[in-house]
C-alpha cells in the first residue's frame, strides 16, 4: 500500500547531506539537514512545515540563508529544530541581515527549537514584524527521544558523537492502513472521501462508536449511510506496523555511537546513512570523525535496517563513487562478514579519535 510519505535524498552521494520527506497526499514536507538546496525548487521549499538540522557545520546549515529567501513573504511559518546551541545559531544567522523593510512582507513566523536530552525542549520565537527579533517562547515538555509528534506520524532524534554533538534521526508513521477492495465491495459499499476521513479517523484514536457518514457515487447514482468508525474499520481496513525511516550522517565509529543508533533506528525500513571514506582510508576517517563506508554498512546490518542508502561521499572518490556504494551494501548485507563488534580494535573511544572541522568532509 502507499506509504504516508516518500523520503528522498536532496543532492547526489557527493552533494551536501539533506533528506527531503515528501508528505504526497498533504502538500507538506519535512526537511533534514539544510545544506545546498538548489535542487529543491521553490515550490518544494514552500511546503515545508519542519526542518531538523544534525549540527551547524557548514554543508549542514548554510541552506538556512536560501530557505528564508525563498519563504520570506511566501509563507507564515516554519519550524526549525536543531541540537545544543542551535537557538543562538539560529538568531545568529538572522541578525547578519539588515530587515529596514520585512515589515512590510506577510509576517512569516521562525519557531526555533534545540534539543535537550534529559530536559524539556528551548524554544526561541523570531518574527519578520519585529526585524526577527529573539523573543522567548515556553519550553516543550520532554518525551524522550520524541521531539515531534502528530497524529499520524512522529520524529525522534538521539545525539550521537561528531567531535561535537550531532542528530540523528527516526521519522515514523504509527501505522499503515489498507482498504481491503474487496471487503468493500462485499458489503455493498463505494470508494469516496470518507475512506480518508475513516482512516484519520482510525489514526487518531477516535472512539468506536463514533458515527461517520458514508458517501459515494457509482453508475447507479448517489448514496449516503451511516455506520459507525468502529464497525466499519474491521470490515474494510487492514492496519499494519507504518514505515520507519533513518537519517544519520556525520559520526565517529564508537561503541556509543553505535549503541545509540540501535536504540533509535532498531529495525527500520530504509537507512539514509554517510558513507565518507572507504575502508582503506579509516585512519583519516577517524581524523575526521566520519564513517568508512564499511564501518557504515556495518551499523546498518547491526541495527537491522531493512535497506539502507549511503551517501555523503567524500570528493576524493569522485571517480569512484561505485566502489564506496558497493563497499557499504557488502558490509551490511554479508551476514558472514566479520563484524567490528563492541570490543574489536576497530571501533575507537571518543578520546582516541581527533577533534578536527570537516566542512568538506575530505
Amino acid at each position: 500500500m502507499p506509504s504516508l510519505f516518500i523520503p528522498r535524498l536532496v543532492n547526489d552521494a557527493f552533494g551536501d547531506p539533506g533528506l527531503f520527506v515528501d508528505f504526497c497526499d498533504e502538500r507538506r514536507a519535512l526537511l533534514f539537514d539544510l545544506g545546498d538546496l538548489s535542487r529543491l525548487m521553490p515550490r518544494e521549499l514552500l511546503r515545508l512545515s519542519h526542518v531538523f538540522v544534525t549540527h551547524a557545520h557548514m554543508d549542514h546549515f548554510a541552506g538556512f540563508d536560501q530557505l528564508l529567501r525563498i519563504i520570506l513573504g511566501r509563507k507564515a511559518n516554519i519550524v526549525v529544530f536543531g541540537g545544543p546551541g542551535f537557538l543562538d545559531q539560529v538568531e545568529h544567522k538572522l541578525r547578519a541581515y539588515t530587515w529596514n523593510v520585512a515589515h512590510r512582507y506577510d509576517e512569516l513566523i521562525i519557531e526555533a527549537r534545540e534539543f535537550a536530552a534529559d530536559a524539556d525542549i528551548p524554544c526561541a520565537r523570531f518574527s519578520s514584524r519585529r526585524g526577527f527579533e529573539r523573543e522567548a517562547c515556553p519550553a516543550l515538555p520532554h518525551k524522550g527521544d520524541v521531539i515531534h509528534e502528530e497524529a499520524t506520524f512522529r520524529v525522534r532524534a538521539r545525539l550521537v558523537d561528531h567531535g561535537m554533538p550531532c542528530l540523528a534521526y527516526a521519522v515514523e508513521e504509527k501505522a499503515r492502513i489498507n482498504v481491503d477492495k474487496e471487503r468493500l465491495v462485499a458489503e455493498g459499499l463505494g470508494a469516496g472521501a470518507w475512506l480518508r476521513t475513516l482512516k484519520h479517523a482510525v489514526l487518531t484514536g477516535a472512539d468506536d462508536e463514533t458515527p461517520l457518514v458514508v458517501e459515494w457515487r457509482d453508475q447507479h447514482g448517489e448514496h449516503t449511510i451511516t455506520r459507525t468508525i468502529g464497525e466499519l474499520s474491521k470490515l474494510i481496513l487492514d492496519v499494519t506496523s507504518g514505515q520507519r525511516v533513518g537519517y544519520v550522517t556525520d559520526l565517529r565509529y564508537t561503541e556509543a555511537n553505535v549503541a545509540t543508533l540501535e536504540q533509535l533506528l532498531a529495525g527500520v525500513d530504509r537507512l539514509f546513512i554517510e558513507s565518507v571514506f572507504l575502508d582503506e582510508d579509516r585512519d583519516h576517517g577517524l581524523k575526521k570523525n566520519h564513517l568508512t563506508a564499511r564501518q557504515a554498512g556495518l551499523i546498518a546490518r547491526r541495527v537491522g535496517a531493512a535497506a539502507a542508502v549511503p551517501f555523503h561521499f567524500s570528493p576524493r572518490y569522485a571517480d569512484r563513487g561505485d566502489e564506496v556504494e558497493t563497499e557499504m551494501l557488502a558490509a551490511w548485507s554479508d551476514a558472514d562478514a566479520p563484524d567490528e563488534a563492541p570490543n574489536g580494535t576497530t571501533l575507537t573511544r571518543p578520546s582516541d579519535a581527533r577533534n578536527t572541522p570537516d566542512s568538506y568532509a575530505d
